[in-house]
């Protein structure tokens, strides 16, 4: 595995800090903490650039919060300049682990996302008979920070970027097991947990030789033409999972089914001849277009408030087989008129 280095100085520079500062800074200029840093942005930048030069930075508290759907999780949102710092490292080393990354690895990366890993995924129901479902117990909470760091050793050989990574990895979340865990949230974490996945991406594909496989993020899909070759490989992946990466998988979803049966994955029930929302996700989408409209009704969001919302989420489903299902939502719409 090729090693890059010289890159933290290219990091600190001042230029590459302003572009990082304005990518941070997208749709949320309107918050004070944003606008306080854009107010004084050239003291602000030079203070950064001083702190991470001489090796003097270390991260400022997180701020906590609860996200309910699809399911509880803790967010972690960083202080603002240490999101700029975040998106400073991100600016050199996306293109890098982009090269590292298989094809068919769908998260965190420009010009894929989960519509076109469910895309795919189709694509193999249609070449095999049975799938494979696996999925990361507590995944982020979980990657262990001795092995992160070996793997990005293995991809970095610049000393100071390394000590940068350790400084972000080792901030610790609130509430974690000492040595593990990433806050969700962070740009950071993002490309360092896809990054952490990406050996097992490589032990299917390159060791297995496994030919019908998906993943975004921690949810990834193994085709076989018979249940026992998944088995099998369900057997190898748990040991590589928990011996390579200290992870475990979580065995409650954990699935070996024919493809007929339709693959969950990403809250669609996949066929090869058809893609539907699963009951659950139609629900709560249902439960979301009839709360905006309360609160455009109530005066509480704007005609283009709620057309944005509407938009976003009915794009979202747009692509799979739910026009039925879009027109009886709307037809039951309350008259906003």
């Amino acid at each position: 595995m090729k090693r890059h280095g010289n890159l933290f100085e290219k990091i600190v520079t001042f230029e590459n800090l302003l572009l990082a500062a304005k990518k941070a800074g997208r749709g949320k200029k309107d918050k004070s903490s944003v606008a306080a840093f854009f107010f004084n942005l050239e003291n602000e930048l030079i203070q950064l650039q001083l702190e991470l030069t001489t090796q003097k930075y270390h991260p400022r508290d997180y701020t906590l919060f609860q996200i309910k759907e699809p399911k509880v999780r803790q967010i972690c949102s960083s202080d603002f300049r240490d999101r700029v710092v975040h998106h400073a490292i991100c600016n050199y080393i996306e293109p890098i682990l982009e090269g590292r990354a298989i094809f068919d690895s769908y998260a965190c990366r420009v010009g894929k996302g989960a519509h076109l890993a469910v895309m795919r995924c189709q694509e193999f129901t249609r070449k095999y008979s049975y799938f494979l479902k696996c999925d990361i117990k507590k995944f982020f909470e979980s990657i262990d920070h001795k092995t992160l760091k070996q793997l990005l050793s293995h991809k970095f050989k610049d000393k100071k970027l390394l000590d940068l990574f350790s400084v972000i990895i080792d901030h610790a979340v609130p509430g974690s097991v000492p040595g593990r865990g990433l806050p969700i949230g962070n740009l950071t974490s993002q490309h360092f947990a896809n990054f952490y996945l990406g050996e097992i991406d490589h032990f299917i594909k390159d060791h297995l030789r496994v030919k019908g496989y998906v993943r975004y993020m921690d949810d990834f899909i193994s085709f076989a033409e018979n249940k026992e070759q998944l088995q099998t490989l369900l057997d190898q992946i748990e040991r590589f999972a928990r011996g390579g990466l200290k992870l475990e998988l979580k065995s409650k979803v954990t699935t070996i089914a024919p493809v007929t049966q339709g693959v969950p994955f990403l809250g669609f029930r996949i066929y090869p001849r058809l893609i539907r929302l699963k009951r659950e996700n139609l629900i709560r989408m249902r439960q979301k277009i009839r709360l905006k409209e309360k609160l455009y009704v109530a005066g509480r969001i704007s005609e283009k408030d709620l057309i944005l919302s509407m938009s976003s989420m009915v794009g979202h489903v747009s692509h799979v087989n739910s026009r039925a299902e879009r027109r009886r939502i709307f037809e039951r719409s309350i008259n906003l008129a």
